[in-house]
């Protein structure tokens, strides 16, 4: 009988292989047929521009600073001898403060009085008596030589026509003429002192007598003034912010002793580009957002500067705010707000819809009427931080996307919706406005 070796069967792997390579043709069938995938729709929030009052705000760091300050600095160097205010104390322009050591100073002032008593003494003598004496005795001196003058002009006179008639001789008339001309000069002498008298004599006089008095007051007022500088004085009214001394301690002249701050209101003064600056008058209102305070505080421009400052190139503003709470503090920063130009009729779309491209150029993303989100380019206006002006770009029957514009392609189908309640259920491409 014949024998025949039947065949060994394939090992496992070839037999994997050759299924594969049967199921392969089915594969590709079925991979040749394309299901219908739905369109993707992105869910955003939309409105259409609002027509309404806008106004421009223009917003700054800034430093609170008190109205007026003053660091007093005591004018002598002394020991203090008595405060008579503490650091929060509220003081009235002219209150005193503190006073110095000045018993020294008293008696200089009281030296300086005794020397401007005998001063106004010597002036009254010799404005009432001495001058007016030697003025009378020069116009009697003058008065004397008048008369003796014409009594000798009426001798010689007389003599001239006795010895006409040779009733005399000729030695009488030479000693008559002799006499009158000694009068003459005696006269003339009287008459030219009296005349310095009234020209130069008593007006030196007086000057000098002037002269001495003013000094002897000069000198008693500067050592009065020295005793008044003992005395601390406010200039403004206010509260006392520093005190650097205590009683007994020497004050050093020119340096600070008491600082007092009207703090009635407020400054608050910050920098300002100066396009933004040409914008603004005196009196604009503003408001100013203090950290601690839930709400701003009202306030208004009080100053604008007339000039750069040269440093920065910039305008430096001052706003007045009002705190007779006294809840605000010197020197704390705060944010302003000004409010510049206003447009009563503006058509405005939130802020947040517009996006800012690389190059600067905006645009808001709205929905047409094929329910797709389009890219439009737009021309803005002012902005109040909430709200923005449209100038060109819209109309006022768009719908303006407001939420979910960040990431949208143009064309991309859209719904309008509420926004989701948090991030995990926002689409893809739907997140909250922005700018690029």
């Amino acid at each position: 009988m014949t024998m025949h070796a039947k065949p060994n069967p394939a090992p496992f792997p070839a037999r994997r292989l050759v299924a594969a390579a049967l199921a392969l043709p089915l594969l590709f069938s079925f991979g040749c047929k394309k299901e219908a995938v739905p369109e993707t729709e992105v869910t955003v929030q939309a409105e259409h521009p609002e027509q309404g009052a806008i106004a421009e705000h223009i917003v700054a760091d800034a430093v609170l600073a008190p109205l007026a300050q003053a660091a007093i600095a005591p004018k002598i160097s002394a020991p203090v001898r008595k405060f008579y205010v503490q650091r929060g104390s509220r003081v009235k322009e002219g209150e005193l403060l503190a006073t110095l050591e000045s018993s020294d100073l008293a008696a200089a002032a009281l030296d300086n009085k005794g020397s401007y008593m005998a001063a106004e003494a010597a002036y009254a003598t010799a404005t009432k008596a001495q001058v007016p004496e030697d003025t009378l005795k020069a116009e009697s001196d003058v008065a004397q030589a008048k008369a003796n003058l014409d009594l000798n002009l009426s001798i010689v006179k007389s003599r001239k026509a006795l010895f006409a008639e040779g009733a005399i001789p000729g030695r009488d008339l030479d000693t008559a003429q002799a006499a009158l001309v000694a009068a003459q000069a005696a006269y003339d002498a009287a008459a030219k002192h009296l005349d310095s008298m009234h020209s130069v004599s008593r007006e030196a006089a007086l000057k000098s007598a002037q002269g001495q008095l003013t000094s002897a007051e000069g000198k008693f007022k500067g050592a009065q003034a020295q005793v008044s500088y003992s005395e601390i004085r406010s200039p403004i009214s206010g509260v006392v912010t520093d005190r650097s001394l205590f009683a007994g301690e020497t004050a050093p002249a020119g340096a600070a002793l008491i600082t007092v701050m009207d703090t009635s209101s407020l400054l608050a003064k910050t920098h300002i580009a100066q396009s933004l600056a040409q914008r603004m008058k005196l009196g604009d209102e503003a408001s100013v957002s203090v950290p601690g305070l839930p709400d701003p505080v009202t306030a208004k421009v009080s100053l604008i500067s007339p000039a750069l400052d040269p440093g920065s190139t910039t305008v430096e503003v001052w706003l007045k705010i009002e705190n007779k709470a006294g809840a605000l503090k010197v020197g704390t920063p705060v944010k302003v707000s000004i409010t510049g130009r206003t447009d009563a009729n503006a058509w405005k779309i939130p802020a947040a819809s517009v996006l800012t491209a690389q190059d600067g150029a905006k645009s808001v993303m709205v929905v047409g009427s094929d329910n797709a989100a389009h890219r439009r380019t737009v021309t803005l206006g002012l902005e109040d931080g909430e709200d923005v002006q449209v100038l060109t770009g819209l109309a006022p029957t768009d719908t303006v996307i407001t939420g979910g514009a960040y990431g949208l392609e143009d064309g991309v189908k859209v719904k309008v919706g509420p926004a989701a309640a948090d991030d995990d259920k926002k689409p893809e491409g739907g997140k909250g406005g922005g700018a690029e």
